[in-house]
């Protein structure tokens, strides 16, 4: 079985070691970007399995981001969970709107996380 690449976003680089040592550890690759304009390129050079997007991010906010991977043809197939603080009704209807395949917010256990990886990963 080849080892599932996931694209951990997230501004915060605590988080994104959070997110990078839960993931790890449980042998999944990861590659972190720290803004939306650095993880459209990310994706496109490293074609993650799965995509971990946060919404508050300098350069371009995770609803942007989504909802450009969504519509280019070469990375829709791609699942993205939004992982975001912001929790709000709106919010949520707002990420699963531009394409998010689920909406998660902070903070999150670990054992979530995984779950709702392994929905996407696990086959």
């Amino acid at each position: 079985m080849t080892t599932k690449k996931i694209l951990a976003v997230d501004d915060s680089p605590t988080i994104s070691e959070m997110i990078r040592t839960i993931l790890e550890k449980v042998g999944y690759e990861v590659v972190s970007a720290y803004d939306g304009v650095e993880a459209l390129d990310k994706v496109k050079s490293e074609m993650p399995d799965l995509i971990i997007l946060d919404v508050n991010m300098p350069k371009l906010d995770g609803f942007r981001v989504c909802r450009l991977l969504k519509f280019d043809r070469n990375f829709r197939h791609i699942p993205v969970i939004m992982l975001t603080a912001r929790d709000e009704e709106e919010n949520i209807k707002t990420g699963i709107r531009t394409g998010a395949d689920l909406y998660l917010t902070k903070p999150i256990e670990p054992e979530k996380l995984l779950e709702a990886v392994g929905k996407f990963l696990e086959s």
